[in-house]
């Protein structure tokens, strides 16, 4: 196995590299990459010739309106669009049926263990603590993912999201960064850490780091099932297709959100800690290729789909023991669970949550998936899941709870900035080899998190609107 090198040693070398400019201003690996192209360019005229009926074949046309400035952008936004709404309209109905299959078999486990005549605190931490979580996480998760994978993929077989990438290099190169950072921020949307590895495709270690530093700004598969049940139940209406509709332009507004803060970010970074100039994006485009099912299903569903769920499931087994375990033992008569949202509720009312929510959000580190069932665990006070037949019920038990729309909107930008799973930070840690840059990535989005949201929240405070 291959071993990565520091990124420290090599950020001196190439800023150096990056800052030289020509006398004209011009960056000079901009000229360079300029020169190359123009003298291959004059080369290829030498020696090829092309008929006038091929100049312009369907795939030339159908590029003039895929990478053009015009209805580029527009024709991103519908796709993400669409994208967004048949995952949120098609995993209502499995989900439902999962759970029900899933935690039907809770009751099969419970005679079992009754049989067994097993400890109560056994039966508690194994099925109403670990077994219930891996319920909730499969049930919510599994759906969105087979849907959105197999769609993302069959964007990226046929080509499209390289010409993403090239729509979006202007831009990366205003925020001082590479546009194949556009790229691994695509990857991002599936899992982080996944985004994080694919920065290696970029070759200056300056404009790496700042891909791996925001790549957390991308809402991952882990934090969808939080956004879109928050959307769907607070921000919708109660149609169902005009719910799902504007569900996924709600979710599609936070992750343009999300983008323009990787911007921001980025561009920061590249004024102050990581100077340097952008380096030239060279992109061939690949050709449009009809999409092959085989080849769909396997990267989907197995490599993404199955990778994500199975990592989800790891992590979140052990935090729904935990979680049960503080939410059965006592300290006189409030529970260790209780009694740490109480010392987090002082902090959390600032930024517009409560001590509940910020405390599911530090006891999902491990996974992002298991926000939701930790906090209502907590809610419930009886220490386990209970089975919700709709996102209606869900949101009963949260208005019973003090939710109003700052807790629902701050909830949602909490999710979207604050910090990376523990996967994704030791997957910085190993693409670093640096402990500063790991503890830089967990620190940017969490500030920025706290900021966002306490700003948002004193400001409806002071104007009464919550």
């Amino acid at each position: 196995m291959s071993t990565l090198t520091p990124i420290d040693p090599l950020l001196k070398i190439y800023s150096d590299t990056e800052s030289i400019r020509l006398s004209s201003g011009t960056p000079l690996a901009d000229r360079v990459v300029t020169d190359i192209f123009a003298y291959t360019e004059k080369l290829a005229k030498q020696v090829v010739l092309r008929e006038d009926t091929v100049q312009c074949s369907w795939k030339d046309k159908i590029d003039k309106i895929v990478i053009s400035r015009v209805f580029g952008y527009p024709l991103m936004l519908l796709l993400l669009g669409t994208v967004f709404w048949l995952t949120i309209a098609g995993a209502n109905v499995p989900s439902e049926m999962i759970a029900s299959v899933l935690f039907a078999f809770q009751d099969v486990l419970t005679q079992w263990f009754q049989l067994a005549q097993a400890p109560a605190w056994l039966h508690g931490v194994l099925v109403l603590g670990m077994y219930r979580t891996l319920a909730w996480v499969t049930a919510v998760m599994l759906p969105p993912m087979a849907i959105f994978f197999p769609l993302f993929t069959i964007l990226e077989d046929l080509g499209y999201l390289p010409r993403v990438a090239f729509n979006l290099d202007h831009m990366f190169k205003k925020a001082h960064a590479c546009g194949k950072q556009c790229l691994t921020m695509c990857m991002g949307f599936g899992c982080n850490a996944a985004g994080i590895v694919s920065a290696r495709i970029i070759d200056s270690p300056r404009e790496r780091l700042i891909a791996i530093l925001t790549n957390n700004f991308v809402p991952c598969n882990g934090r969808f099932p939080t956004l879109i049940a928050l959307t769907s139940i607070f921000m919708t209406s109660a149609l169902a297709f005009s719910q799902s509709l504007l569900a996924a332009g709600m979710i599609t507004l936070l992750v343009l959100l999300g983008v323009a803060v990787t911007f921001a970010v980025s561009w920061t970074l590249s004024k102050t800690i990581l100077k340097g100039e952008p380096s030239s994006l060279v992109l061939e485009l690949p050709p449009y290729r009809r999409p092959k099912f085989g080849a769909v299903f396997y990267r989907s569903l197995i490599d993404r789909t199955i990778f994500v769920l199975r990592r989800a499931l790891v992590v979140a087994a052990p935090a729904g023991g935990l979680t049960w375990i503080l939410a059965n033992v006592y300290i006189g008569d409030v529970s260790v669970l209780a009694y740490i949202a109480s010392v987090l509720d002082p902090l959390a009312k600032a930024i517009g949550l409560d001590g509940f929510i910020l405390m599911a959000f530090i006891l999902g580190l491990p996974a992002n998936e298991i926000v939701i069932p930790i906090l209502l665990m907590s809610y419930l006070a009886t220490g386990q899941l209970t089975e919700f037949g709709s996102l209606f019920e869900l949101k009963k038990v949260l208005l019973a709870n003090g939710w109003t729309w700052l807790t629902a909107f701050n909830t949602m930008l909490f999710a979207l900035l604050h910090w990376p799973c523990a996967t994704t930070l030791l997957s910085m840690y190993k693409e670093t080899g640096s402990k500063k840059w790991t503890f830089m990535g967990f620190i940017i989005p969490t500030t920025l998190a706290f900021t966002v949201c306490f700003i948002i929240a004193q400001t409806a405070y002071l104007l009464g609107l919550a």
